[in-house]
């Protein structure tokens, strides 16, 4: 049975996912998982060169940890992502104008219309909401969304938040919900006020 099919029939709460397999790629594999799963996913790999580490937490990861690693480095990143994701779970929804994120059912809702969302795209409106009207520095975005807190691409905050922006229906000449203050971040407001 491929690891595919065992995520399928049971996801468990975390994968730990090497990208050196020997019948296809890691990341391509990571992708198909993205598409029908939201299981946290920590790669675990010799690959050390950062612009493969930024593809793959760009392409789903919500951690990479780089071999050589101690079992209790790697047990301590479990026990750190299983926190994040249970934070949420009792969490109602946020809810700021025409748009509601419920964190626990890991849905967003846009004038009344379910939005389609990745898991990033997802996370990222989520932080944003949950800090409604405050200015969010792309630093913050990059150490709390991507877990990078010592660095990162700012282009990937950028591009995430374009997409979002199209989704919501509004362009940087035009914002309403996601407005970036230059050098500094970005903030959801509610329209309305």
């Amino acid at each position: 049975m491929g690891g595919l099919e065992v995520v399928t029939d049971d996801p468990g709460d975390v994968v730990v996912l090497d990208l050196g397999l020997p019948d296809i790629d890691g990341r391509r594999l990571l992708r198909m998982l993205r598409a029908i799963s939201d299981v946290p996913v920590i790669v675990a790999t010799a690959r050390d060169d950062e612009a493969e580490i930024v593809r793959t937490l760009d392409a789903g990861a919500d951690d990479y940890v780089v071999k050589p690693f101690s079992a209790a480095q790697l047990d301590a990143r479990i026990r750190a992502l299983l926190r994040r994701v249970k934070v949420g779970d009792g969490a109602a929804a946020i809810v700021v104008g025409d748009l509601s994120i419920d964190a626990k059912l890991r849905t967003a809702v846009f004038e009344g219309r379910p939005l389609e969302l990745s898991r990033k795209e997802f996370d990222l409106l989520h932080y944003l909401a949950a800090r409604t009207g405050s200015v969010v520095t792309k630093r913050e975005i990059l150490a709390e969304v991507w877990r990078l807190p010592f660095g990162g691409s700012d282009r990937t905050v950028d591009v995430h938040l374009s997409w979002l922006r199209r989704k919501l229906g509004e362009s940087a000449l035009h914002p309403r919900y996601l407005r970036v203050v230059r050098g500094v971040g970005a903030q959801l407001v509610d329209p309305r006020t």
